[in-house]
């Protein structure tokens, strides 16, 4: 009688479990195939999502390669919100949250079914940090195959991003270009399957996935349509049957030194605002924590390295033929990186990392010649955000590291894009943006039409905007996100008014709001929180049971 020794006995070992055999069976498996351990290969392909439209091929090479090493691949899918197509209106509302059904669905899923080992296929925002959280809880053999940055778009013989595309909407209202120049450049951009070719939330997620031991070196920059991706997906199917026979778990390695690692390498390569929900919350689900305080010693200490969009000129295509994360982390040495930590594969990353070294220093800069002295993202604390908020330091104009200006507050993204298009806003001015926190949007949206209409306006280097919000990776200028406590909490940014002045000070890493305790409690005692229909029962229950940002804007378990 069928009996072997993984997880997978549980569903078709022993004469009980005829009957789950006999469904097995009529999917065109024999004795021999329900032997072999079970792989489940996780996708997240769908025809909708430029970043994931090509997993389908990715996924038939990790499955060959399973096959070939002597398991039985078995691919499943779950969803995967495109953040680019959700931008500016309320399906962004739904982002954020569906990091947590998409863990929530693989859980659901693989425990069902008993998987032996798992492959991760995942390319954009919240699907990489999703499955690094499903990871993370399940605890079974893994490995992640990261879809890959899109090949560099071009219009006019310039490269563009997305964002770019964006900012220029504000251009063709002001009359600086044609309809048909936009028409032709939004056509150019997007060259193809990958995700967003700059240092975006996907990139940043995908890359970070190395040091933090989920995916084989190198994989986080190879690009979607490239070969070498297929060979990498191949090269996971293998490696996973070998952690499965290893029995290497996940919690078996990963500790908070490698969370640290990750934390490190997401400064030197200026990586998204959005990591610093998405770290913490990675660590939640092992049972870790990361604080401000590690965001703010990791960005004090750690240069900034890498000269690519949007805090530089260069694309990840060029940080991949400049090496890759595994150039980056050689670059960092055992001075800003733990090398006696191991990667996916168990070596240990001053191994993986010997003899290499930047292959282009204007993409990949060095120790001695850093893009920036210090990590490209920021955390701030002051009166206006007791629990800190973060700023992406690197896409900022030395002009604004110091700015003192009047608020103009708004309470949703749309009221403040309105006044920006008008021309309300004037340089020197600090958009506030409130009530689109976790709790208050719900669903903490990305202010991303507010920002790039901001600098296409021409006010990104004179302007600051700040936000209990949160922004695109591929935000750039004085911009303030995840400002704790939110205003829907409850938070300072609730009693802010038109003319309030507020100070960002990037140096002294501080967020002030120049109003007297005195007059702030007055305005506390006289505070009515607006109503805000959740819109949804799905974004009622996120908003009844998401935590705050620093936690990782997780949903908490009710008995904890």
């Amino acid at each position: 009688m069928l009996s072997k020794p993984w997880e997978s006995n549980e569903t078709v070992g022993g004469p009980e479990r005829s009957g789950n055999r006999t469904y097995l069976y009529g999917l065109g498996l024999d004795e021999e195939n329900l032997k072999k351990p079970f792989i489940g290969i996780v996708n997240s392909w769908s025809q909708i999502h430029p970043g994931h439209v090509h997993l389908r091929d990715v996924a038939a090479a990790v499955a060959e390669g399973v096959l070939v090493s002597g398991g039985q691949p078995f691919e499943f899918n779950t969803i995967g919100i495109c953040d680019g197509i959700t931008q500016g209106h309320s399906g962004m509302r739904f982002v954020l949250p569906s990091r947590e059904v998409i863990t929530d669905s693989i859980e659901v899923m693989v425990r069902a079914h008993h998987f032996d080992g798992l492959v991760f296929l995942a390319g954009c925002d919240k699907i990489v940090p999703a499955m690094a959280r499903a990871a993370a809880r399940l605890n079974l053999p893994c490995v992640f195959v990261t879809g890959g940055p899109a090949r560099p778009g071009f219009y006019k013989g310039k490269g563009y991003a997305g964002y770019e595309v964006r900012e220029a909407s504000a251009k063709l209202l002001a009359g600086e270009i044609s309809e048909e120049e936009y028409c032709e450049m939004e056509q150019c951009v997007c060259s193809g399957p990958g995700s967003c070719p700059m240092m975006g939330t996907a990139n940043t997620m995908s890359c970070l996935m190395e040091p933090l031991g989920l995916a084989i070196p190198g994989c986080g920059t190879v690009h979607a349509t490239e070969a070498k991706k297929l060979r990498i997906a191949r090269k996971s199917g293998e490696l996973v049957m070998r952690l499965v026979r290893e029995n290497r778990r996940p919690k078996d390695y990963i500790d908070r030194e490698m969370l640290l690692n990750a934390l490190r390498v997401d400064m030197a390569i200026g990586g998204s605002t959005n990591s610093a929900i998405h770290l913490p919350a990675i660590a939640y689900e092992f049972g870790l924590k990361l604080t401000q305080d590690d965001f703010d010693e990791a960005a004090r200490k750690t240069p900034h390295l890498v000269n690519v969009r949007p805090s530089g000129k260069y694309t990840l295509w060029e940080l991949d033929l400049a090496g890759g994360i595994p150039a980056v982390i050689a670059e960092l040495g055992a001075e800003h990186f733990n090398m006696d930590k191991p990667c996916v594969t168990g070596a240990k990353w001053g191994e993986v990392t010997r003899g290499l070294h930047s292959l282009n220093t204007d993409v990949l800069t060095t120790l001695e010649h850093p893009l920036h002295e210090d990590g490209g993202l920021c955390v701030l604390k002051g009166n206006l955000a007791p629990e800190g908020c973060v700023i992406k330091k690197s896409a900022v104009h030395p002009d604004m590291h110091v700015h003192t200006g009047p608020a103009r507050p708004f309470d949703c993204e749309e009221d403040a894009v309105a006044a920006i298009r008008a021309g309300k806003i004037n340089a020197g001015d600090v958009v506030v943006i409130r009530y689109e926190g976790p709790k208050g949007g719900p669903g903490m949206r990305e202010m991303l039409t507010a920002t790039t209409t901001l600098v296409g306006s021409g006010l990104g280097s004179t302007t600051a905007l700040i936000t209990d919000g949160r922004f695109s990776g591929s935000t750039r200028g004085p911009c303030v996100g995840h400002i704790s406590p939110e205003a829907y909490a409850g938070g300072p940014i609730a009693l802010v008014e038109e003319g309030d002045l507020i100070t960002l000070n990037i140096p002294e890493r501080r967020l002030e709001l120049h109003v007297s305790e005195e007059e702030l409690e007055k305005r506390r005692a006289a505070y009515v929180r607006p109503v805000r229909p959740a819109g949804s029962p799905f974004l009622a229950r996120y908003r009844a049971a998401v935590s705050g940002v620093w936690e990782g804007a997780v949903l908490k378990d009710p008995e904890e």
